[in-house]
Order: structure tokens, then C-alpha cells, then sequence
């Protein structure tokens, strides 16, 4: 007789294959029908605000893997915040300006566009590029305004970083300066730090000779009542170009400096250098009077050949490596430390020489070298530095050396007129912004830790912000400076709000076509109007000031502090940095309370992904191929930390362990078949104990689920629903309640306590899931029985798990033990199956040789207990009596397992005694007899 239809079996429309590829489109789509964005904030609002601040990429080229990655850790936060009752809007940005653009613009249409015509085809082409991203952005789950996106090229934020500047310009921090700052000579503009990188450069090394012009002072200093012979001092350079601007010599104040006899003149050379200088320049000499640097302070030097003076002075940056002399040579217009050095003595702008120009040709009047691309030049200045005699030495040196990251060319230190933000400024109250913005470091929460040191570290250390760019396609500097004096208008203030409002309304082609007489009246004649742009890191570093304040249509009413800002580990320097100061400057605070960094992507075996070495992943294939779900499962997976790992290999990895959850989930709903939870459920109290045990350890888990989100810590979130999974659900509770669910009565107690139990499980699985499989969850949550909100995202955490009580008799100390039994007999019935003993567990029959405090946890469950091994009997002796069972790694327990030799049910499988008994059911057990929709049904009391 078939006995299939007596049995509660599996039925589910939920799917075994997750097909993500092709679903996954499909929800997006839905979600847009639902306007599902919005629907959140609506059900979020008057909840606790949690405001995650985006940092903007940069609207140019595709997105990449690592632009997956910030776009899905920020939307894991942002559902998580939702889900655990927060507020949490998402505002998506783009940064829009800048030189990429511009450039981009260039080699299609060409460099000598009208202006105003080039920047209309940078908002254009910046627009398309949004647009691309959006979609694929928008494809990888990520729940957003995506309607209603901020871009800084939108004129309300080319207006507010305007009002951003004159809040700076009020506080005093911002001021117009000549100051070295790095120099691209194919951007034709200053860079920023973050836009600097570092790449090896062959270039000449060289040993110049300056002779000596006050030569008694220069005795003295060497206690010599002359020199006797023709004396000069030798300084290293690796930049021969720089030589044609030489001002001045440094020495350190502390070393002491040799005079070297080398037969026909004299040297002077840091002591602790003389040999290794003498064998560089194949020279033998002799030390003849020793001196402190602070000796020859402001004695005269001549230019090798240039009729000017060199004179010394003292500077603690001098060093004393091998190779170099110990004597740097100063050109104040191409070097930091040279121009402040300088500076400190008494040298004017206006004395400064600055013979390159912004195209890195040195200036038609410049003697010998007017004309020509510095680098070009290098080996001229070196022969003439060998004709006139000064050459000590030269060779070819590699070394690392500052390039631009976008043209990949070396860039210079050069000194141009530009405007800066005042890192040693005192505000209003005093404070300095450095002191400012390093308090605002200690005030803020870093994940990683590590973060706040290497900021730290950065603020101190950095000079003065510039902020001026020579460029077209950017926010101006609305300024208008006096013809005569150079100084900022006096209602400088009020002029940039109504510089402000015309951008507000016509776009920063407003101020570029702006005639001064509109604003200045009668005394435009006496006023130029600035053209420089605003950096672009002041761009994305203002948009707290101008997104997050409440008048902006995404203003909130925290005001213009983020709780958090997130981006890769690269944005120290970056939009973490300009946004801390910006911040400092205009609010006296971070507009930020934590950091969080991510590192970048890497390889399996850690290498940068690159196209030539064909290990590029990118995110649009993993879509079309395995569906976001595994990129999102993969990224949560990872610890975000250091450099992510990804791989073919890796996300098939992956797509292994999105299956073991998928599969579990759909146990949990296919045995959920007949269920209806408003009929159907039963209180936590009377619960089979099993049962009850699942949903406490459920209630557990997810309170730890939800710190770990509260924490950032999603590999953590990732281990421990993999675990529950694969552990207590597929190793333990899934595979015990099988026979109740399968074999017991349909509406009974027994079946319908599992039924429960499962429900609660798979309602807070699918929200534990929602913020990293939010395309599976959302399948999983439309499945469950029972009246549906419209989307798992809509939902908070389920509030429908109950807890046991630490005084339970059948508590978590008891199903804790009784697992750790069961774990060790799985072993035993394996070798058994392994040995051929017994085909399956259910065919067998164990005994179980325990000690007296097992035997008191497992009599409790009485014959029950062969449910929990997944055997067919289970017996309980004195573990004194085990002569011939085999031990087990837990203490107290000894196991012996046999075949059983009785018949097998039909109906449940269980080898039975009393199989064969009956004579209306010849091939059912009598348990199973009960369970018969006829038969008055099986008692079940603990699993």
C-alpha cells in the first residue's frame, strides 16, 4: 500500500535555483513601480535620523569592482540602520568638475574650444557618464534617491560651495599667497596632495662647485687667517634645471663642515662626508680647519654662472646621507622648504626668481636656457656647469619622483601666485585650523582604528591648503581684486552671495559672463575680476555645507554633521581630509562623527587588477553571470579592512555558500505548506521544547546580528547566518524535525509546534539577510505564509522571537550538551556506514554508556532520544558496563552501535519491532498507525 499521501511532504513555490541573473532585473523594476525609496522614508519618519553621507565618485568612465564595493557597504549600512528602526536616508552624489572632464572634452572636440561652449560640453558629458553608473549602481541593489541625486555641477551646489568659500572668507582662513605648490605642466594648473602620486624617474645627479665671494668671512668661520688657495662649497642636486634659479645655500646649524685641500682649491663639505664626496669626484684631499654650521651663516657664495650671490643660511632640514654633501642648494621659487627658508630670511616675493612658466619652458630672457622644456634642459645646464668649472660630478639616478595621476608625467614644485586655506590661521576663537581640525580627529570614531593615527598624522603635517586651480571647468573663486594694491574687494562677503545667487540660477557660466560693472558700479574700472576654479577636493568637500544643511532639498535636521562618512582607504588624503577642514573652518566641527575605510581590490594571489594582466573583475559580468547577490554575499564575506581579494574562483566560492542559505531557506518555507500563522501558530510556552530551543537560539543570534551590523562588522553577520545554517538548522534542527513534520497528524500539536518554529526562524532570517542578499530576501519574505507587508525592506527587525528562561529545565545548558552527544555519536554511526554495519542511521540501533550526569540530561527526553540520534533505538547504560563500545572524545560517554534487526516502516523508515503486527497495516509501525488521518495521533513532548 502507498502511505505517500498520509505524509506531510515539502511543497514550496519558492525555487531551488535562485536564477539571479535573470530575477534580479525584474525586483529592480519593482521596486521602482512601488517607489520604494520614498515608501522608506515615509514609514522611517519620526524614527531616530542615522545620516550616511555619500561620498561622490567621480562622474567619468564606468564603474569598476571598487565602486561596487563602497556602493553595496554603504547600502548594507544604510538597510541596516532601516531595518534596526532608524531613519536612514540614502542621498547618492557625483563629483562632476575637474580636469578628467575637461580633458576629456579636449581630445574629442579639441583645445581651443570658446570657453563657455567647452564647459556646456563637460555638463553634458558629465550627465551621460551619471547616467551609466546610475544604472548599474541602481542594478546592484542599492537603494537611493536615485531621482533626486546631488551633483556638485547642479547650480544650487556650484552656488552653495560658493557660499561655502565666503564662510571661509569671513573666519579669515583664506588668503592669496606666492607659495610653492605642485605643478602639472599638462594641466597647465596646480595640483592638489591626493592628485599627486609617486612612479620611479631616471634623472642627473649632480656635484656643483660655488666659489666663494666673502673668503675672510669664510676664514674666520674656519679659524684660518686666510684661505689659501681658490675656495668653493659643493652642493648635490638631483634638479640641474633648478640651478638657474639658485638663491641661496642651506647648511645645518649643528654639523660640522670641512675645508678640504684638493691640490688646486679648496672644498668645503660636511665632515662625516668628505671621504665617500672625495671618492665620488675620483679626488684625493686633505682636511685642513673644521667648522660649525652655524659658522658660515650668511657668508657669500657666487652662482656658478650667473653674476648674483648664493649666501648660506642656516636650515635644521639639511641631511647628511651618503651621496649627498651636506649643502643644499636653495631655489625658493621650486621647493617648500627653500621658500619659507627664504622667506624667514628676509627675501621678497618679488625677489624671487621664477623663470619657468606654467608650460614648463623656462622664460625667453632666462640666459643660456631661455625657450627651452626644463627637462630638455637638464643636460645644457649640466655642460655648463662643466665649462665654467663647477661640474664635481654627474650620473644618471633613479629615484622615486612626484607625477601627476591623471597624465602620469613628473610634476614640479613651483611658486605661483594662488589662494590658500590657512592651515596656522587663527579663527575667531583663537584656534588655528590645525588645531581645529586635529581635535576634530580626536572627537571622531575610526573603523579601522588605525585610521585616526594615519589622519592624525596628515593634519599635522601638512601645509596650507591651495585651493585655486587655472582651469575652466569649475566652480570660480568669486573674487574681485584691486588693480593697484591686489586686495580682495572690502564687501568682498557680500559680493560672493550675489555672485552665489546669479550661479544659483544660471550656472557657473553666470559669473564667467559676468561684466564687474553690475555688481561694482563705477568702480569696476578699478577692479579685476578672478577666473581661477576652485579645486575640486573643495568641491566634494563642501557638500556637507550645501547637502546636508536643512534648506537643501536633502538637508536634514541634524544639520551639516554626517554619522557617518565611508570611502576606500585612499580618501585620508582626500575627501575625508578637504571635508575635516572644510568642516573645521565653516562649522568649528568634523561635519562627520565616524570614519569608516575600505581597503582596495586586489587579486588571489594580491595583485592590482589591471586589463594587461587579464585579472580584472568587473561587476557588470559578475551581474550578467552570477547576479549582484554574490557580489553583495562576496563583499560582506570579506574583510573589508585590507586589500579585498576577488576572483573568478573566489566568487564561485561564494556563490557555493548563497546556495547553502538559499537551500536552507527553502526547507524552511516548503515545510511551511499548510501553515497559516493567524490559525495555525502556537504559543512560545507550548511549544515542543525542541522547538523552543531553535527560536531562543534564533532570538540570540539576532541580537548578536544586529551589534554586529551596529559595528560594521558583515563578515561577522556573514559567519554567523552561514553558521546557523549549516550548524543548528542543516546539521541539528532541520534534519531531527523531519519525522515530525513528515509522519505525525497534519494539524498536531507536534507538527504545527515545528510549523512555528520555522515561521519565526525564516521571518528573521529574511531581514537578517535583507541588507546584503536583498534580492533573495525579498523573494524569501514573499514566500513566508501569512499576511505580507509589500517589501522586507520596509520592515524592521521581527519582534516575534521568544526566549527561554535561564531557569528552564530544558534550557540552553541542556540542548547544549545533548548536541555535543549527539555530535560525538554522528561520528560513530559514520564509521559504522563507512564499515558497512548499517546502510543509514536510521538502521541502526545504539547504545549509548554514559556517566551519571548524561544519563540524568538524557532520560529527559525519555524514548524521545532516538528522535534527537536519528536512530531507530537508543539505549541508556552505566558507563562502567562499556567493555566493548567504542569511546568518544567527550568525557563520559562511550557509544556501541549495531544494525538493527527489526523490520523497516514503510511510512517513517524507523526499524520497528512491531513492524509486521498489524494486520490492516502489515508494513507500518504502530506509531505510524496513530498518525493516520484515522488515527488519534502520536503525543510529542520534546523533539
Amino acid at each position: 500500500m502507498d502511505y505517500k499521501h498520509t505524509l506531510n511532504l515539502p511543497e514550496t513555490d519558492f525555487p531551488m535555483r535562485g536564477m539571479l541573473p535573470k530575477r534580479e532585473p525584474g525586483r529592480v523594476s519593482q521596486w521602482q513601480d512601488m517607489n520604494l525609496y520614498e515608501r522608506l522614508r515615509e514609514t522611517r519618519a519620526g524614527k531616530p535620523l542615522f545620516v550616511l553621507h555619500d561620498g561622490p565618485p567621480y562622474a567619468n568612465g564606468s564603474i569598476h569592482i571598487g565602486h561596487a564595493v563602497n556602493k553595496i557597504l554603504k547600502d548594507i549600512i544604510v538597510k541596516s540602520k532601516n531595518l534596526a528602526g532608524y531613519d536612514a536616508p540614502y542621498v547618492p552624489g557625483w563629483d562632476c568638475h575637474g580636469l578628467p572632464i575637461e580633458h576629456k572634452v579636449e581630445t574629442t572636440h579639441g583645445k581651443h574650444l570658446e570657453p563657455e561652449k567647452a564647459r556646456g560640453l563637460c555638463r553634458e558629458y558629465a550627465a551621460a557618464q551619471i547616467e551609466t553608473q546610475l544604472t548599474d549602481f541602481v542594478r546592484l541593489g542599492v537603494v537611493g534617491d536615485w531621482d533626486n541625486p546631488y551633483r556638485s555641477m547642479d547650480y544650487a551646489n556650484e552656488a552653495g560651495e560658493m557660499r561655502a568659500l565666503a564662510d571661509m572668507v569671513d573666519a579669515g582662513y583664506v588668503f592669496k599667497g606666492l607659495k610653492p605648490v605642485n605643478w602639472c605642466f599638462d594641466c597647465g594648473s596646480a595640483l592638489a596632495e591626493a592628485e599627486v602620486e609617486y612612479a620611479d624617474k631616471t634623472s642627473d645627479a649632480i656635484d656643483v662647485a660655488f666659489p666663494v665671494e666673502d673668503a675672510d668671512k669664510l676664514a674666520t668661520a674656519f679659524g684660518l687667517s686666510e684661505l689659501p688657495k681658490p675656495t668653493a662649497i659643493v652642493i648635490w642636486t638631483t634638479t640641474p634645471w633648478t640651478i638657474p634659479a639658485n638663491q641661496a645655500l642651506n647648511v645645518h646649524p649643528e654639523f660640522t663642515y670641512a675645508l678640504v685641500d684638493i691640490g688646486d682649491r679648496l672644498l668645503v663639505l660636511a665632515e662625516e662626508l668628505v671621504e665617500s664626496c672625495l671618492e665620488r669626484f675620483a679626488l684625493q684631499g686633505e682636511v685642513i680647519a673644521t667648522a660649525k654650521g652655524e659658522a658660515l651663516d650668511q657668508i657669500n657664495f657666487r652662482h656658478p654662472f650667473y653674476d648674483r650671490l648664493s649666501p648660506v643660511y642656516l636650515a635644521d632640514y639639511v641631511e647628511s646621507e651618503v651621496g649627498s654633501t651636506g649643502i643644499v642648494h636653495s631655489a625658493p621659487s621650486y621647493g617648500v622648504d627653500d621658500f619659507n627658508t627664504c622667506r624667514d630670511h628676509g627675501m621678497s616675493f618679488d625677489d624671487m626668481l621664477n623663470p619657468v612658466q606654467g608650460n614648463g619652458v623656462y622664460a625667453d630672457d632666462l640666459p643660456f636656457f631661455g625657450g627651452q622644456m626644463i627637462w630638455k634642459a637638464n643636460p645644457q645646464i649640466v655642460e655648463k656647469l662643466r665649462e665654467v668649472g663647477a661640474l664635481m660630478n654627474h650620473k644618471r639616478y633613479e629615484h622615486s619622483y612626484m607625477h601627476c595621476w591623471r597624465h602620469k608625467t613628473p610634476v614640479i614644485y613651483r611658486a605661483t601666485a594662488q589662494w590658500f586655506v590657512g592651515m596656522d590661521v587663527a579663527g575667531k576663537d583663537g584656534k588655528t585650523l590645525r588645531e581645529r581640525a586635529l581635535e576634530g580627529i580626536e572627537a571622531t570614531q575610526f573603523t579601522p582604528a588605525w585610521g585616526q593615527a594615519r589622519l592624525h598624522s596628515m593634519i599635522a603635517n601638512r601645509p596650507d591648503w591651495c585651493i585655486s586651480r587655472q582651469r575652466n571647468w569649475g566652480v570660480p573663486i568669486p573674487f574681485f581684486l584691486h588693480k593697484t594694491t591686489g586686495e580682495l574687494h572690502p564687501r568682498t562677503i557680500e559680493l560672493m552671495e550675489e555672485a552665489a545667487k546669479r550661479v544659483e540660477q544660471g550656472g557657473i557660466d553666470a559669473w564667467f559672463r559676468l561684466d564687474p560693472a553690475e555688481l561694482l558700479g563705477a568702480e569696476a574700472a578699478d577692479y579685476d575680476k578672478v577666473t581661477d576654479t576652485l579645486d575640486v577636493w573643495f568641491d566634494s568637500g563642501t557638500t556637507h555645507r550645501h547637502v546636508l544643511r536643512g534648506s537643501h532639498p536633502h538637508g536634514h535636521e541634524s544639520g551639516p554633521r554626517a554619522d557617518l562618512y565611508l570611502e576606500g582607504s585612499d580618501q585620508h588624503r582626500g575627501w575625508f581630509h578637504s571635508s575635516l577642514l572644510t568642516g573645521c573652518a565653516i562649522d568649528g566641527h568634523p561635519p562627520y562623527r565616524q570614519l569608516l575605510t575600505h581597503g582596495f581590490t586586489v587579486d588571489a594571489q594580491g595583485r592590482k587588477m589591471s586589463k594587461s594582466m587579464g585579472n580584472v573583475v568587473a561587476p557588470q559580468e559578475v551581474m550578467d553571470k552570477l547576479g549582484a547577490d554574490i557580489l553583495r554575499l562576496w563583499v560582506a564575506s570579506t574583510d573589508y579592512s585590507g586589500e579585498m581579494a576577488v576572483s573568478d574562483e573566489i566568487l564561485k566560492r561564494t556563490a557555493d555558500v548563497y546556495r547553502r542559505i538559499r537551500n536552507t531557506a527553502r526547507f524552511l518555507l516548503s515545510n511551511l505548506n499548510g501553515f497559516d500563522p493567524v490559525t495555525d501558530q502556537v504559543a512560545f510556552g507550548d511549544m515542543l521544547a525542541l522547538d523552543q530551543w531553535v527560536v531562543d537560539r534564533a532570538a540570540q543570534l539576532q541580537g548578536r546580528i544586529d551589534t554586529a551590523y551596529e559595528e560594521y562588522r558583515f563578515l561577522d553577520v556573514y559567519q554567523q547566518v552561514h553558521g546557523f545554517c549549516a550548524r543548528e538548522l542543516g546539521g541539528f534542527y532541520l534534519d531531527v524535525i523531519k519525522d515530525r513534520q513528515y509522519t505525525t497528524q497534519t494539524d498536531s500539536l507536534a507538527r504545527r509546534s515545528a510549523q512555528t518554529a520555522l515561521y519565526h526562524v525564516v521571518e528573521a532570517l529574511s531581514r537578517w539577510v535583507a541588507p546584503i542578499l536583498s534580492f533573495t530576501a525579498e523573494e524569501i519574505f514573499e514566500h513566508i505564509p501569512g499576511k505580507r507587508g509589500d517589501s522586507v525592506l520596509l520592515e524592521e527587525y521581527y519582534s516575534g522571537l521568544g526566549t527561554l528562561d535561564d531557569g528552564a529545565e530544558m534550557g540552553r545548558a541542556f540542548w547544549e550538551q545533548v548536541l555535543e552527544v549527539k555530535n560525538a555519536v554522528n561520528k560513530r554511526l559514520e564509521d559504522a556506514r563507512n564499515a558497512k554495519v548499517i546502510k543509514g542511521s536510521l538502521a541502526a540501533e545504539v547504545t549509548l554508556y554514559v556517566d551519571d550526569t548524561l544519563h540524568t540530561t538524557l532520560t529527559k527526553l525519555g524514548d524521545e532520544l532516538r528522535f534527537v540520534m536519528l536512530t531507530s533505538e537508543v539505549t541508556l547504560k552505566p558507563l562502567s558496563n562499556a567493555q566493548d563500545a567504542d569511546a568518544t572524545e567527550l568525557e563520559g560517554l562511550k557509544v556501541a552501535v549495531a544494525a538493527s534487526e527489526n523490520t523497516k516502516c514503510e511510512r517513517c523508515w524507523h526499524h520497528r519491532e512491531d513492524v509486521g503486527s498489524h494486520a490492516e497495516h502489515p508494513d507500518l509501525c504502530g506509531r505510524c498507525i496513530t498518525n493516520l488521518p484515522d488515527g488519534p495521533g502520536e503525543t510529542r513532548r520534546y523533539a
